[in-house]
């Protein structure tokens, strides 16, 4: 069948089925152990990236609250393998501190700035741009081979959820030398605590700090573009009560919020001044440019007596019920649906506010919901789709090049660090129901199915692996196969080989929704 009328054919089968994705399903409980069942399918691939075998061998051992207890505690048994975690560790990006790669880069800018002007200046310029795009894309590897290969599939998702819903875009300033570290050390290392603890992180971070120029803002030269975003996108969301007069007293809050410089030059601080001083890492408060006034915000008096400000005005954003019902939304429409049911989202906030932002705690309120079954099906988006996809085809095996997942996110205009806007990727399955995505999706989906993906050739290596994926696995037959819809069989029926059944199956309804 040729490519276009097959694209055409998807098209319109998606098309039917986002008519039906309004229509509940039959809710069910969960299955005893050992057995699996269409209900066991459906949670399974709303709580990680698809499914694979070990998913599955998890599921059917602990059972659906056991395995989600686990998650939840981050204690999934399992760990990344051994080739995946070399690879991760080897990258620069990964294995070098954020100090020091920012005071290499320092020292790059500094040489070429002495250089007089002419082509030695401007290579110089060039190497050092080129390196910050290396690692940006070694950081963008290794946060996808973690997402394919992280045994814990509902962190996995929450740590792509955070880094979406908290973004930061890549080329600005040297986000680039900062990404390992935001990823790692502050999205994947409060993934599942308190919300609060998450702001904060997000707050201290160099990455966050220069994306939305809060390093620049200082006493009697105030930047609120930070301050308007921490409330808007990140805590309490459009609408939701607040004035631009809290927009200027939180920028004011904010002076001095910053990054500590890397001249290597001393810092002077006077007597009063110096006890201050906040600094964790590169972050840092100085007092210096902080505006000591006292404030008024969100209706709450916060005497001006320098960081402690800041804390309290956390405090006060993440205890507004505004915040509790924004965030519990943005997850319930991430996992569970487009438009999700009110009353799963006032049970979820209010968990939030009865624990005073446990994420796990709310987490646990969704995906152990009626509603995570019956809300109907979802429309993956990029990041999903192909994670899901490698995930299945592959089913465990260790690749040995993760660049074509990078370009694969770009060619679905969804790149990890590419959102150039504050405000992240769409999270409704709406947003990615164009025709252009639906062919691409196809594309990829046939580079898979065909083997033709250059996953297992490292890079440099001119040698390619043979061969493609079976995807009519124990695993299909035992989990997928009994659960598919007749418009999906009837495709996979009309295939002439193993390539082409593989594409088919991986560019189905089926598959795209969850």
């Amino acid at each position: 069948m040729h490519c276009r009328a097959l694209v055409s054919l998807l098209t319109t089968a998606t098309l039917l089925l986002a008519a039906c994705a309004s229509q509940p399903t039959q809710a069910g409980a969960p299955t005893a152990h050992g057995v699996f069942n269409g209900n066991d399918l459906t949670w399974l691939r709303r709580d990680g990236f698809g499914v694979d075998s070990a998913d599955v061998a998890r599921y059917r051992k602990l059972g659906r609250e056991g395995l989600l207890n686990a998650q939840l505690a981050d204690r999934v048994p399992g760990s990344l393998p051994p080739q995946i975690a070399e690879a991760i560790h080897g990258f620069e990006a990964t294995n070098t501190s954020m100090p020091q790669l920012l005071g290499d880069l320092y020292n790059a800018q500094q040489q070429a700035k002495a250089l007089p002007a002419g082509p030695e200046k401007d290579a110089a310029n060039k190497a050092w741009q080129q390196h910050g795009n290396e690692l940006m894309q070694q950081a963008r590897q290794a946060e996808l081979l973690q997402a394919v290969y992280g045994p814990n599939q509902l962190k996995e998702q929450l740590v792509w959820f955070w880094l979406n819903h908290f973004s930061v875009y890549a080329p600005k300033g040297r986000i680039r030398w900062e990404l390992a570290d935001y990823q790692q050390e502050v999205i994947r290392a409060h993934a599942l605590g308190k919300f609060r603890d998450l702001v904060m992180a997000t707050l201290e971070s160099p990455a966050m700090l220069e994306f939305l120029d809060n390093a620049q803002n200082a006493k009697g030269h105030v930047n609120e573009n930070y301050a308007r975003e921490l409330m808007e996108l990140h805590t309490l969301g459009v609408g939701s009560g607040y004035t631009q007069q809290d927009v200027q007293q939180l920028a004011l809050i904010l002076t001095g919020v910053g990054i500590a410089p890397m001249d290597g030059k001393p810092q002077h601080f006077d007597a009063k001044a110096a006890p201050l001083v906040v600094q964790h890492g590169l972050f840092q408060f100085n007092p210096n440019r902080h505006d000591f006034s006292d404030k008024v915000f969100l209706g709450q008096r916060i005497k001006g007596r320098g960081f402690d400000e800041v804390k309290q005005a956390v405090d006060i954003i993440v205890r507004q019920p505004a915040c509790a019902q924004f965030i519990s939304r943005q997850l319930a429409q991430y996992f569970v649906a487009d438009n999700p049911p009110p009353a799963l989202v006032a049970r979820m906030a209010q968990t939030f506010r009865q624990t005073g932002g446990d994420i796990a705690a709310v987490l646990h309120t969704l995906l152990d919901s009626r509603e995570l079954l019956t809300s109907g099906r979802q429309f993956m988006d990029p990041t999903r789709f192909v994670m899901s996809s490698v995930r299945l085809a592959y089913d465990g095996k260790p690749i040995a090049n993760a660049l074509p997942l990078v370009y694969w996110l770009d060619q679905l205009g969804e790149p990890l660090y590419g959102r150039i806007t504050p405000d992240g990727w769409p999270l409704d399955g709406a947003s990615w129901t164009g025709s252009g995505q639906l062919s691409t999706r196809f594309d990829i989906a046939a580079a898979i199915g065909n083997g033709n993906t250059q996953l297992f050739t490292p890079p440099g290596s001119k040698t390619r692996q043979a061969g493609f994926p079976m995807l009519t696995t124990r695993l299909y037959y035992d989990a997928i196969e009994p659960h598919l819809s007749a418009v999906t069989r009837d495709a996979l029926a009309k295939a002439n080989s193993q390539q082409e059944w593989n594409t088919f199956l991986l560019a189905s309804p089926d598959f795209n929704y969850r």
